[in-house]
C-alpha cells in the first residue's frame, strides 16, 4: 500500500461520510501547505478543488463550481490520480462532464460525489475512518443541512486576515501590524 498522508484519508473520510466539503478542503489545504515540496502537490491541490467545487455547487454558486471543477480537472490531468489510490480516467471524466454542463449553462444540481477509489487498503481506512465520525455514513446522499451550504461564514479567519495584512505590510516595505489583544 502507498502510504497516503493521514489528512488525505480524514478528507475521504469527511468526503464520503459527512460530506462537509469545507471541512475537506481544510483538512487536505492544512497539509498540502505544510509540504509545499511534496511530490504530489498539485493532485492534493486539485482533490481541495473538486471538494471547493462541491461546496460552490451545493451553495448554488454556478460560476464558482464551474471555475473550481475545470481547475481541477485541469491540474489533475496533469498529475497522477493513481498515486492518490483514485481511478484517474474515471474522476477526470466526472469532472469534465460537470464543468462541461455548467460552461454550457446547463443546470447541475448538486448532488453528492463519490470519488472512484480504487486502493482497497485506502477504501478500507477511509471508511474506518468515517467510522469515528460521529453521524457520519458512508456514501449517504447529503440533505441540505444550512450548516453546511454556509460553513464558511461561522470558520475564524483571524489568522487568514493576519497572513494577509503581514503579507500586504512585507510588500509595501513596512513591518507588519503589531498582534492585537483579542479582547
Amino acid at each position: 500500500m502507498h502510504a497516503y498522508p493521514e489528512a488525505y484519508i480524514r478528507f475521504l473520510a469527511e468526503f464520503h461520510g459527512t460530506r462537509d466539503y469545507f471541512e475537506c478542503h481544510e483538512l487536505l489545504e492544512e497539509y498540502w501547505k505544510e509540504n509545499p515540496d511534496d511530490a504530489d502537490a498539485g493532485l492534493w491541490h486539485g482533490l481541495i478543488q473538486i471538494a471547493v467545487g462541491q461546496y460552490h455547487l451545493r451553495r448554488g454558486n454556478r460560476e464558482g463550481a464551474r471555475k473550481m471543477l475545470r481547475s481541477a480537472w485541469q491540474r489533475l490531468s496533469r498529475a497522477n490520480p493513481a498515486r492518490a489510490g483514485l481511478d484517474g480516467t474515471a474522476l477526470l471524466q466526472q469532472l469534465d462532464e460537470a464543468a462541461g454542463h455548467l460552461e454550457a449553462g446547463e443546470s447541475l444540481p448538486y448532488v453528492s460525489w463519490t470519488l472512484p477509489i480504487r486502493d482497497p487498503e485506502l477504501f478500507a481506512a477511509a471508511q474506518e475512518q468515517c467510522r469515528l465520525i460521529d453521524g457520519a455514513i458512508w456514501c449517504d446522499p447529503s440533505v441540505r443541512d444550512e450548516s453546511l451550504v454556509h460553513r464558511h461564514r461561522v470558520r475564524d479567519r483571524s489568522d487568514v486576515i493576519l497572513a494577509r495584512q503581514e503579507s500586504l505590510e512585507k510588500r509595501r516595505g513596512g513591518a507588519p501590524p503589531p498582534p492585537q489583544d483579542p479582547q
